[in-house]
């Protein structure tokens, strides 16, 4: 049972998740589709081909419910760093503490420092 994750997410957390699964499972079933995933990727300007969604749809073990969709969002956040780590590093651009980075030192960043991808 997926009931675990309930646990490692504060109340807050778990409300906003659930707006956020209100706001994609459009036809209010319960459940996320395909067709949700496309139609709330082409929301934000991303357009996502039937293959994709269908791929990701796979990854959960059935439909898509709101448990099944907090599941996944504790595995993602399980990849990430602690929020106190990206706050630092963060930080470290943000040399006049404006909580902007400037487009230069950005593009600097992205352009200038640690590995090169190719």
């Amino acid at each position: 049972s997926g009931s675990y994750v309930f646990a490692i997410f504060d109340q807050l957390q778990i409300q906003v998740f659930k707006e956020a699964f209100t706001i994609i499972d459009l036809d209010r079933d319960g459940f996320i589709s395909e067709k949700e995933l496309k139609d709330m990727w082409a929301s934000l300007g991303i357009i996502q081909d039937d293959k994709f969604c269908a791929e990701m749809v796979k990854v959960s073990p059935g439909q898509i419910n709101f448990t099944a969709f907090l599941t996944f969002m504790g595995e993602k956040r399980a990849d990430t760093d602690p929020e106190d780590v990206l706050h630092n590093a963060f930080a470290c651009f943000d040399v006049q503490n404006t909580g902007y980075i400037t487009q230069a030192i950005f593009t600097n960043a992205l352009t200038q420092l640690g590995d090169r991808f190719t």
